[in-house]
């Protein structure tokens, strides 16, 4: 069985938590307002790649060989990533951000409930389809969304799905193999696509330190945070916080970019939240 009792600093794990996803969603504004400058291409290849080498630098990870078995796993893990990072970034282009990550998140949350089959589990199907089918661009008094982002936004949720499917094949590699091998695959996929289409202006001081921003807030910080809560915290408790990305993140597109949601927008986000949220709350242990 699954051990519920609460770790001691229980609040403060949960307020890393929180902290990860105000960090992962000021990110998220913040390389939306480089996009002019270098495009979507460019600031992914600055996030991902600046990513890349701050987490080589950490965790060195050639100083263990990985096993042949394990490289097509990781091959698949770090370019489900890089793709998952570019499509996401493709879909915050044409639509606000509080709904691509709502959208995105659809693809962890059927990874999720696709491991059960009891009843309970069909009504946040239901209820993470309703929030779907509001936000789709077929209904312009909800305030239409760009069919094409909401595309990329779906894309970004079956990359997500994928990645935290291969993810756990991968998982056993010691000595932080994992992420950073598969962020040096995600940025050998995403790097060479930035430079084809931004050039050199990704050389420039402003944008690599805006860039080193991104990576920071966006990656470094939030895994950090999350790996601290997830060896303390149990994992419905982790995943009902990590629920509130959307949330934070349409407060983050407001706040930074003037994005605002329509009341029928805003109810598509709870829906998902809800669906997120109550499937971690009745998920079993073996699941989790």
């Amino acid at each position: 069985m699954e051990d519920t009792r609460q770790p001691r600093h229980a609040p403060l794990f949960a307020l890393a938590v929180m902290g990860s996803l105000v960090s992962q969603n000021v990110g998220a504004a913040w390389a939306k307002s480089l996009f002019p400058l270098v495009g979507t291409e460019g600031v992914t290849a600055l996030r991902v790649g600046l990513s890349a080498l701050l987490l080589l630098a950490l965790w060195r990870p050639w100083r263990t060989r990985i096993a042949r078995r394990d490289v097509p796993n990781l091959v698949v893990y770090g370019g489900m990533l890089g793709l998952m990072n570019l499509l996401i970034y493709k879909a915050f282009e044409r639509i606000p951000i509080g709904l691509a990550i709502a959208i995105e998140v659809t693809g962890p949350l059927t990874v999720v409930l696709l491991a059960s089959r009891r009843p309970a589990d069909f009504a946040w199907v239901a209820c993470a389809v309703t929030g779907l089918a509001l936000l789709l661009p077929i209904d312009a008094r909800g305030g239409t969304l760009d069919p094409v982002g909401v595309g990329f936004a779906l894309g970004a949720a079956v990359c997500w799905a994928m990645y935290i499917t291969f993810g756990k094949r991968v998982s056993a590699l010691g000595g932080g193999q994992a992420v950073s091998g598969g962020m040096l695959v995600a940025a050998l996929l995403t790097v060479p696509i930035g430079v084809a289409h931004a050039g050199a202006a990704l050389a420039s001081p402003a944008v690599l330190l805006a860039g080193l921003a991104v990576a920071v807030l966006s990656s470094a910080l939030p895994y950090s945070l999350e790996m601290a809560a997830l060896r303390r915290l149990p994992g419905r408790v982790f995943g009902i916080l990590v629920s509130a990305a959307p949330a934070i993140g349409a407060m983050a597109g407001h706040v930074m970019l003037g994005e605002r949601l329509t009341a029928l927008q805003w109810g598509a986000v709870v829906c998902v939240m809800a669906a997120s949220a109550g499937s971690a709350a009745t998920a079993s242990a073996a699941r989790q």
